[in-house]
């Protein structure tokens, strides 16, 4: 497929609705979260359990899958931060930086993508990603959050990676992935086709157009100008250095499946989640350097990515569909 072909039938209608949710974030004050709610508890769920249970992935691609997935975010998350040390900054933006360098959007934005570039085996392969990256984001994520934070606490409050593993408890997409697993290990996974399963894919292929809703909405409350200078290193690292150790991950891995290989790059490759705005502002400091609060520099990087993800998703999966780089 040429690029323009790609960019229509895998990017403009994500843009599209995403747009939607931007306009309405504009001039209606939409509030996302509950829809927020309505995805992580209902909507998310459902798409992962159906899409495990169903999937044709191999065990053992599954199993290879998770293991370059987390070498994925160990390997950013230490270059990041190596990146961010000779670049003279120090806590808390480094963690802040770390965290937006490392951890792409793989479930708003990335299930969608992959969806529409790599069809059924694409979207089964995001949604492993997004589970797998749910769990990292909730124990490492909040650790590196608030690492540099010199907030007071008693001295009865619990570490942050406990606060972060009590939060992966509380996610029902991780029961999700559990059930489905453990479904398909027994072998009592329910037919596609009874009334049940197709009622499951129903709910979860709603959440699609929602996630983009949500990110369009959340986005349109970036200002981007004010912090341009400070987002700029982040976003070579997330749009550039990101992709090409994704890839350097996946010729290593092999991962059994070409799709699944080039789903894992296209997924790594997503521009900035914005999970990472909530933690660092839980768990971190309200300020960077000074003078930016961090809500406002992790937005603004949130943002750049997203914007530069457009042509150079494009180009990427140009590269992958027709096997150059996988």
């Amino acid at each position: 497929m040429s690029l323009l072909s790609i960019f229509a039938t895998a990017l403009l209608p994500i843009l599209t609705i995403g747009a939607v949710g931007f306009a309405l974030g504009r001039t209606r004050g939409v509030d996302p979260d509950p829809l927020n709610t309505v995805t992580v508890y209902v909507l998310a769920p459902a798409l992962v359990f159906y899409s495990l249970a169903t999937t044709e992935l191999a065990s053992e691609t599954l199993a290879t899958l998770t293991g370059g997935i987390v070498v994925y975010h160990v390997v950013m998350i230490l270059v990041a931060g190596v990146v961010a040390r000779l670049l003279g900054i120090a806590e808390p933006m480094l963690g802040a930086l770390v965290l937006v360098a490392a951890f792409p959007n793989s479930g708003n934005y990335g299930v969608p993508v992959s969806s529409f570039a790599f069809g059924a085996a694409g979207r089964s392969t995001a949604v492993v990603y997004l589970a797998v990256q749910g769990v990292l984001i909730y124990t490492l994520g909040v650790y590196i959050a608030g690492r540099g934070s010199k907030r007071e606490s008693g001295h009865d409050d619990p570490p942050a990676w406990r606060v972060g593993l009590g939060r992966v408890l509380r996610i029902p997409l991780i029961y999700a992935v559990v059930l489905a697993l453990l479904a398909r290990w027994l072998g009592v996974v329910p037919p596609a086709d009874i009334a049940a399963m197709q009622t499951l894919k129903l709910v979860g292929d709603s959440s699609i157009p929602v996630m983009l809703l949500i990110l369009g909405i959340q986005l349109s409350d970036a200002d981007l100008g004010s912090t341009l200078p400070q987002v700029g290193a982040v976003s070579v690292l997330k749009m550039v250095v990101a992709p090409a150790i994704a890839v350097g991950i996946a010729l290593v891995s092999g991962f059994g499946d070409p799709v699944v290989a080039r789903t894992f790059v296209l997924e790594s490759a997503m521009p900035a989640a914005v999970t990472p705005l909530i933690l660092v502002g839980e768990f971190g400091e309200t300020e960077v350097g000074g003078a930016i609060p961090v809500a406002e520099f992790v937005s603004a990087a949130v943002f750049a990515t997203t914007l530069l993800s457009v042509p150079l998703l494009s180009v990427i999966i140009f590269l992958l569909d027709a096997g150059v780089v996988i």
